[in-house]
């Protein structure tokens, strides 16, 4: 309010002064005296002053008028002016216009649309870094991988966007399954961004792929010196990266250099079941059997598995059945109430003969998570008890339909597989193999088939309706388990012959 105040007071005085400073003018005798071309004109002091103003006025009209011809004559040499500045930025209005359509039309999904626009938008811009990127996006989305590829290579030839442009081929040559090609790309998209995680991820998958295990620790160490990768996580992953590299240099021939690389591996992750079990029995060929031990109970404490058995069995190779079931207490200790504890120790006292003692450390397994290897190793000790051929029958009836167990199975996409492995046969994804049991029940290979020869032996060739009885209680597939059996009686035939 006093602001508006003081500017009309401010007016009030100006328009004053003018009018004060008009009236003395007039008031004012004399004047000037002008003569122009033979004529004379008198002026007063207050015309000469407007004269002098509208003089003043002509004179910057003229200046303007001169600068807007030079400007049409410098328009008109190609220079650049108000004017090529005007029609510039109108051109630029419409071309990011353009381009914000076109993003939109991309976010969209209207893969054509973001096509059109983005030949609008280099069409006024001209900047083939920003339209080349959209262009490529858009032909990606429509299906035209050619144009894609082709803009995605224009991309490459800009040093601001080589990256963008190697990124976008390297995508297309993963989704073509050219991995060959697409390992070469992703070692340059590396070189140029060392520390881009995605890239990071890519060239890791890819030489993992490719058994290039020296260059996968390379990639890892790298990832861990970004900070893209907990140290946690590299330890487990360098072991598997070691594990795999002592593998390859195993079958080489080379010894001395994967027993080396199987004990590191033990040493970054003693977790690691393969890692642990190569280690062990590389420290065996040494005749370092305390270090053996000492590997596979800690392995085993985090994870018991049948492979650290068998490797634990191979540290005493000549000892009797009582002797390897009082050493084997010393590893199952910790992991007493564990299934594979159960079913190991049965299998040790089935070896031993004991099959009372099979029974009680087979315990309710049989009923609480049954199993193919529990209800084979149930018929075992039926077997050996003097059951008869029914019941043994109809355990080895259940066992065929019964889940696999735990097995090797693939995290990323749930695959089993009959092997540990560094990377996923079916997804290609790298250290997800976990031992659990799979979401469904399926059986890898026909383990059931496989071990009754060894523990059952020969059954007599007999049959009777209460047998048949027993059988249709316990599993209507009868045929296969009479199937087997006769392959386990042919078999122990030839064993004793």
């Amino acid at each position: 309010m006093l602001w508006s105040l003081l500017k009309v007071l401010f007016f009030v005085a100006i328009v004053a002064a003018l009018t004060l400073g008009a009236g003395y003018l007039m008031e004012l005798g004399g004047g000037a005296v002008v003569q122009m071309a033979g004529s004379e004109f008198t002026l007063s002091p207050l015309q000469l002053v407007i004269g002098v103003i509208v003089l003043i006025v002509a004179l910057w009209v003229a200046l303007k008028l001169l600068s807007l011809l030079v400007a049409t004559l410098r328009f008109i040499n190609g220079d650049e002016t108000a004017i090529t500045r005007y029609f510039s930025k109108n051109r630029e209005r419409k071309g990011y216009q353009a381009l914000s359509e076109g993003m939109m039309a991309l976010a969209s999904g209207d893969g054509p649309a973001a096509m059109s626009k983005a030949a609008k938008a280099e069409k006024y811009l001209a900047k083939p870094e920003l339209t080349n990127l959209l262009t490529a996006q858009a032909a990606e989305m429509a299906g035209d991988h050619r144009k894609a590829e082709e803009t995605y290579r224009k991309l490459v030839t800009n040093e601001a966007t080589r990256f963008v442009g190697v990124r976008g081929i390297l995508k297309q040559k993963l989704a073509d399954g050219d991995t060959e090609t697409a390992l070469k790309l992703a070692e340059r998209a590396f070189a140029l961004k060392p520390k881009h995680e995605e890239t990071q991820d890519i060239l890791l998958k890819l030489q993992a792929q490719g058994s290039d295990w020296a260059g996968a620790r390379k990639t890892l160490a790298a990832k861990l010196k970004s900070g893209s990768l907990p140290r946690d996580v590299h330890k487990r992953r360098e072991a598997v990266l070691a594990l795999s590299q002592a593998e390859g240099v195993l079958d080489e021939g080379n010894d001395i250099e994967a027993r080396e690389a199987a004990i590191e591996a033990n040493r970054l992750s003693p977790d690691l079941i393969p890692a642990a079990v190569m280690a062990a029995r590389s420290y065996i060929g040494q005749d370092k059997k305390r270090y053996a031990i000492r590997v596979l109970k800690k392995a085993w404490d985090v994870q018991p598995h049948p492979d650290l058995a068998s490797a634990y069995a191979e540290i005493e190779p000549d000892e009797t059945s009582e002797q390897r079931i009082k050493r084997f207490d010393k590893l199952v200790k910790s992991t007493l109430d564990h299934p594979e504890t159960k079913m190991l120790k049965a299998e040790l006292f089935i070896a031993a003969e004991d099959f009372p003692s099979a029974r009680r450390a087979l315990g309710d397994l049989v009923e609480t998570a049954p199993d193919a290897r529990s209800l084979t190793l149930m018929a075992a000790i039926e077997r050996g008890e003097g059951g008869s051929d029914a019941v043994v029958r109809g355990w080895l009836a259940r066992a065929l339909s019964a889940p696999r167990g735990p097995q090797w199975v693939c995290d990323a996409c749930n695959h089993i597989h009959a092997e540990w492995e560094p990377v996923c046969a079916n997804c290609a994804s790298f250290d997800t193999l976990s031992w659990k049991s799979p979401p469904q029940a399926q059986i890898a290979e026909p383990t059931g088939v496989a071990m009754l020869p060894l523990i059952v032996g020969a059954l007599e060739d007999r049959s009777s309706d209460e047998a048949d009885d027993i059988i249709d209680a316990e599993e209507p597939e009868v045929m296969d388990a009479e199937v087997v059996t006769e392959d386990a009686d042919a078999l122990d035939e030839e064993k004793k012959a």
